[in-house]
């Protein structure tokens, strides 16, 4: 784990966890589960490794041109605010 501080509340308090990712490019979206995070255990502010956001970019994109498949495919429903 990085010594680092928060940058929006100044805490050196960290835990790694992993949560549910989704990224998003031009209306396509890949759901990344079990992805690797460092939490600020004072305000919450979530931190993502460089290395993992470009991973995740580069599955999208192989997933995209169909050099790679993904494990599976989901439905998402869609409800407008109004």
């Amino acid at each position: 784990m990085r010594k680092i501080k928060c940058n929006f509340c100044g805490s050196s308090r960290y835990e790694e966890r992993r949560i549910e990712y989704l990224y998003s490019h031009k209306g396509k979206y890949l759901l990344v589960p079990n992805t690797p995070v460092e939490v600020c255990l004072d305000c919450g502010m979530v931190y993502y490794d460089a290395a993992v956001l470009k991973e995740i970019e580069r599955r999208f994109f192989a997933i995209q041109q169909r050099v790679e498949e993904p494990d599976r495919y989901i439905e998402m429903p869609e409800k407008v605010y109004a």
